[in-house]
């Protein structure tokens, strides 16, 4: 059975929200929002021609670059949910797809921007549009979620970060694609911040994905709080992997 169906350009699914998708306060992680997106966006692509098993055929994988996503309202365990997707179309290297996600009442709950790559999967180097096969049709609608692409993260200038850790990837943190999963970034940066901080309504989450890690890599950790801002960087061998920002 399809977990998917579609209303015209927009694909949507229906959810209940889990007790394993919330923290403390039965409140939704950010992250939780991550997983329901990928796997909607993986659903929606499929749809329409160019999901995960057409492009493996052709040893490639989408892959996840930037995601800003703004929080209207906190949403709650055994909450009824829908979220909805559709694909923006391309910008350069990146291909654009936005995301609503709607509350119990019906009213928006968050909204969402994501910029996607294509890459090889034996090299691990990006596919450029015109080198892409000519069987996926990319078909798109220009409506907006979040009209504005999310933007390069970086610290803010003169500021120097404090370490806040390191990280093994593991197991857990592997996906498909074999590299981390784009939400477990978040996973790691938000046990980066004080408790009471992490358990507060998040506003906005902007987060670029700089270098995928693998297995076995030890990614170091930074974070710097700039008023009601935190950022969180991860690094390997010196190298930015991540850079993410989070609004309370």
């Amino acid at each position: 059975m399809k977990p998917v169906s579609r209303e015209g350009y927009k694909f949507r699914q229906d959810i209940c929200v889990p007790c394993y998708q919330t923290n403390r306060n039965a409140d939704m992680r950010p992250a939780a929002v991550m997983d329901l997106a990928q796997e909607i966006a993986y659903w929606a692509a499929m749809e329409l021609g160019f999901g995960y098993d057409t492009l493996h055929v052709h040893h490639i994988a989408w892959v996840l670059s930037r995601l800003h996503i703004h929080f209207e309202k906190p949403l709650r365990w055994r909450d009824g949910i829908r979220l909805y997707t559709w694909h923006k179309g391309g910008s350069g290297l990146f291909y654009l797809r936005d995301f609503e996600l709607m509350g119990p009442d019906g009213a928006l709950a968050v909204s969402a921007t994501s910029s996607w790559v294509v890459i090889d999967e034996r090299t691990r180097r990006f596919v450029r549009p015109e080198d892409l096969p000519a069987t996926l049709a990319l078909d798109y609608e220009v409506d907006h979620a979040i009209e504005e692409p999310c933007p390069k993260v970086v610290f803010p200038k003169g500021t120097e970060p404090e370490a806040a850790g390191e990280h093994i990837v593991t197991y857990s943190d592997i996906d498909i694609v074999g590299h981390t999963n784009n939400a477990r970034y978040v996973v790691w940066a938000m046990d980066c911040l004080p408790l009471e901080v992490a358990l507060a309504p998040m506003k906005d989450l902007y987060i670029n994905f700089n270098k995928e890690t693998t297995a076995g890599e030890a990614v170091q950790l930074f974070r710097l709080r700039d008023g009601n801002a935190w950022y969180v960087e991860g690094r390997v061998d010196g190298k930015s992997c991540f850079v993410v920002k989070m609004e309370y």
